[in-house]
């Protein structure tokens, strides 16, 4: 056997033969399906309480259906990383609300409100990929949750695990006045056709789809394992430009363009196909290199999409030229017009964080003003579709006064923040009450400050909250504060762009959290003052001098 074909083997990929587990996840999943686990939950644990559940259920299978524990209170960031996982956990989940496309309407946000309220003592979060998640959710009460939302044609299946997780796509879609696709049929079939079936429910890793004709390309494509971006070819047909391998966390990568245009009809079944490609040629020898962008950086995006078009679809996909350069503003935050004449309004809660009895205000809101229809942002923001022109600004207005802005300072508008040391076991430093408190004084510090600047904030080193791509990213860390003390801090990225450039990392940049507003109005000063006309905080970042940016 040629040294190369062993190499590869040694990575556990199924469709060299390699069938073994080659380590405890693997293992996990070979002995029984992920989604198997559902009904354990309903028949066991739900009955007989916390203390019944298997371990490799807790920690490993519940995350099929959207269940992770929870952080026990109290233990701080030091101690991420160094104690058991059964010293970390605490007896409630978080429990996640998958929601494809960000499409919700009054009837489905009461349902997640009233869940809220009712079982999860009224947190709910907006995630940067369209989801709500809620915490202190109980085992005893996730049957009776289950049921809840399925009525209403929502579920947590697949919202977590090695599985392709939620489906992302433009929250416009069908609406907006300048989208080259509607891509809700496709998005929609995918998730009909493929989402809980054992098809791909043991996948390496997470798999994150994007599929969107939207001009502002708000689905963030170039960060997903697969994307499908629309797209007009030369002879005038619309379709989608097809991108593979990105994603962040510590080795991050930017997706890359296979080159070949696929037809509306097409889209499901190459879906289909990439989705087959990562399963059976996924590495899963280690979870650190289990993602797909690796196997697309060992292989390249000639043999990918000659192994996608041989092995899987049984055709050549025709060539195709690249999307437009997205849109400046990517969060369709404002008052806008729709195809139909009619308008959307996009709001900005604070990172995302909202509550329950807030849900139930939207919903209300979004059937007074418009028709009930309502989406999640891949910002983690909110957009109320199909409101009469004359209406838009009393509901502006009505939202204002549950501190829900229309038009928001660009911190508020451009600030992201991941769940953090509140609730999340991996976190080493509190992220959302910290991301609250910071758009406060900035807006104090720096009133008249307009351009375009995210500040995306992250409580350990994965990527989350997308500090990569920030202008401002911050990556949770114990730091040393002035009197030698080991205090909450980040390490410092700047000028991140999606699909352009990652965030440049200076030695030694680093602030406690206390000493973050003093930074970072230090920096936007400095960038103010130096900035040529139209100069973005990335371009001044990429040429200005070290000493400006400490």
């Amino acid at each position: 056997m040629p040294p190369s074909v062993k190499r590869k083997r040694g990575e556990g990929q199924w469709a060299l033969g390699y069938r073994e587990p080659l380590n405890k996840n693997e293992e996990n999943k070979k002995n029984d399906d992920g989604l198997n686990v559902r009904q354990r939950i309903i028949d066991i644990y739900s009955k007989a309480g916390f203390d019944s559940i298997d371990p490799a259920d807790l920690r490993g299978r519940f995350r099929w259906y959207g269940l992770y524990t929870q952080r026990r209170p109290g233990i701080d960031g030091g101690k991420t990383g160094s104690l058991p996982d059964e010293e970390l956990d605490d007896r409630y989940f978080m429990l996640r609300v998958r929601i494809d496309g960000g499409r919700l309407d009054s009837r489905k946000l009461r349902t997640i409100a009233e869940i809220s309220n009712r079982y999860a003592r009224g947190t709910a979060d907006i995630t940067d990929r369209q989801n709500i998640q809620l915490h202190w959710v109980e085992i005893e009460n996730v049957p009776t949750i289950w049921e809840m939302l399925e009525e209403v044609g929502l579920s947590t299946t697949e919202a977590c695990g090695d599985t392709p997780r939620v489906i992302i796509g433009c929250p416009l879609a069908g609406v907006a006045e300048d989208e080259i696709i509607d891509a809700t049929p496709q998005l929609a079939e995918v998730a009909e056709r493929y989402i809980g079936s054992p098809e791909f429910s043991n996948l390496p890793r997470k798999f994150k789809t994007s599929i969107a004709g939207c001009a502002s390309q708000c689905t963030v494509p170039e960060i997903n394992d697969v994307a499908f971006v629309g797209v007009r070819n030369a002879d005038g047909e619309v379709g989608y430009d097809l991108l593979v391998g990105g994603g962040l966390s510590t080795n991050p990568m930017f997706a890359q363009r296979l080159g070949a245009f696929v037809r509306p009809e097409q889209l499901p079944e190459v879906w289909w196909g990439v989705t087959s490609i990562f399963r059976d040629y996924g590495y899963r020898r280690l979870r650190n290199r289990a993602r797909l962008k690796f196997l697309v950086k060992d292989w390249g995006t000639a043999k990918f999409r000659e192994v996608l078009e041989k092995e899987y679809l049984g055709y050549a996909l025709p060539d195709g030229p690249p999307a437009d350069a997205p849109l400046p503003h990517r969060d369709h935050v404002g008052i806008h017009r729709q195809k139909d004449g009619r308008y959307y309004v996009g709001f900005a809660p604070r990172v995302g964080r909202l509550n329950g009895d807030l849900l139930r205000v939207i919903a209300d809101l979004a059937e007074e003003y418009g028709s009930g229809r309502v989406r999640s942002t891949a910002e983690q923001k909110m957009v109320i579709l199909d409101v009469p022109e004359e209406r838009t600004q009393a509901l502006a207005d009505a939202l204002a006064e549950h501190d829900l802005l229309v038009s928001p300072s660009v911190f508020r508008r451009q600030m992201m923040a991941c769940t953090g040391i509140e609730y999340c076991k991996l976190a080493i430093v509190e992220t959302k009450q910290r991301g609250i408190d910071l758009i406060d004084e900035l807006e104090r510090r720096l009133p008249d400050f307009d351009q375009p600047l995210s500040i995306n904030i992250n409580g350990c080193p994965n990527a989350c909250a997308r500090i990569q791509v920030a202008d401002i990213g911050l990556k949770g860390q114990l730091v040393m504060d002035d009197d030698g003390e080991q205090v909450e801090g980040f390490q410092i990225h700047l000028g991140g762009q999606v699909g352009a450039s990652f965030g440049r990392k200076i030695r030694g940049l680093k602030t406690t959290s206390a000493g973050l507003a003093d930074y970072i109005e230090r920096v936007v000063r400095r960038y103010d003052e130096q900035r040529s006309e139209g100069e973005s905080f990335a371009q001044w970042v990429a040429r200005a001098d070290e000493a400006d940016l400490r």
